[in-house]
């Protein structure tokens, strides 16, 4: 049975109302012990997909890391996702440079590569950085250069449609600014059947950006982390905003801490708004996942959505937003076993 707040909730139903239906629907899919099948969340209503090709990977026998990676690479894949991967929007001179991070656990190993060109699997290149070089990140050339010596092959990662977009942008724009096109992340985390936790988490980043421009996705701390005695956190949406208060880490301290994975996500961002002079218009948004196999997320703007499988169920949730001038996630998005 797949789940999703537009298609099970009335018209007309309160904020509140839809928020604890939410709860009650979503609670069946959780994980009831510690060797029960993995559950699997990720960023946005195009991270199920995702979601299902992870499940997919370790029925078959792969570990957590494959299907981190063979998750993402699905969206990574898709020519009309223009977010991630081949098909994502250019930076301000047409070169699509894509980021990615991955992490694992149960080793607390990581691996990043950003401003990579010309590679349409940034999370693959990722997950090499981590496994056979004694460094966390590369960048640039030398990453690209590191992906070629594996065998990984070139192509071109900009799409007619995509290119469309950037000519249109071009013609009103002089210099790169804060597009208002999509910029969307997914981040995936998962907890397997003996209770490990792993991440990932790739973008082509922010449209039309200034040429090596790097967000927050691929930076350890910032768009993912995990901790594999904790939890693990994932984000999605302005990079810059995540980036200047460490975001994921916060998150998985403060789960840390005894908060709930959605708790720790609205703590956050209520840090970060009462000393950010945008205040709550920080256009931010979090996923986290818990040891115990709870999970939740918290987002500054309406909108925003997030995936959920494991091996009974899968859908799409809608995250009821923090209020303007208030810090209550009306009816709360916390979900728990």
């Amino acid at each position: 049975m797949k789940f999703s707040r537009r298609k099970l909730i009335t018209k007309g139903a309160t904020a509140i109302g839809a928020a604890s239906y939410i709860q009650q629907t979503s609670a069946k899919i959780q994980p009831s012990a510690k060797n029960s099948f993995p559950t699997i969340i990720s960023t946005w209503s195009f991270g199920e997909p995702a979601n299902k090709k992870a499940l997919e990977v370790y029925r078959n026998g792969g570990s957590i890391l494959d299907s981190i990676e063979h998750g993402i690479k699905l969206t990574e894949d898709d020519k009309n996702n223009t977010s991630v991967g081949i098909g994502g929007l250019p930076n301000s001179e047409g070169v699509v440079q894509l980021d990615a991070c991955i992490m694992n656990g149960p080793n607390h190993a990581a691996g990043s590569v950003m401003a990579l060109e010309g590679i349409k699997n940034p999370i693959s290149i990722a997950r090499k950085i981590m496994e056979k070089t004694p460094h966390v990140q590369l960048a640039g050339l030398g990453a690209k250069k590191f992906a070629k010596q594996l065998g990984f092959s070139e192509e071109n990662l900009l799409t007619t449609e995509s290119k469309k977009k950037w000519e249109n942008w071009k013609k009103k724009n002089s210099k790169p600014d804060i597009s208002k096109d999509n910029h969307d992340t997914i981040a995936l985390l998962m907890i397997d059947g003996d209770g490990n936790l792993a991440g990932g988490c790739s973008t082509s980043g922010l449209a039309f950006k200034m040429p090596g421009r790097v967000g927050d996705s691929p930076i350890i701390g910032g768009g993912l982390y995990v901790d594999n005695e904790i939890g693990a956190a994932g984000a999605t949406g302005l990079g810059e905003n995540i980036l200047r208060h460490c975001c994921s880490f916060m998150i998985v301290e403060l789960m840390r801490q005894g908060l709930s994975p959605t708790k720790a996500c609205e703590e956050v961002i209520k840090k970060a708004s009462k000393i950010d002079p945008r205040g709550m218009d920080l256009n931010m948004f979090f996923i986290a996942l818990d040891k115990k196999g709870r999970y939740g997320a918290a987002g500054t703007n309406k909108g925003f959505q997030f995936s959920v499988t494991n091996k009974d169920e899968s859908g799409v949730i809608d995250v009821t937003p923090l209020a303007k001038g208030n810090s209550v996630i009306k009816g709360g998005n916390e979900i728990s076993p």
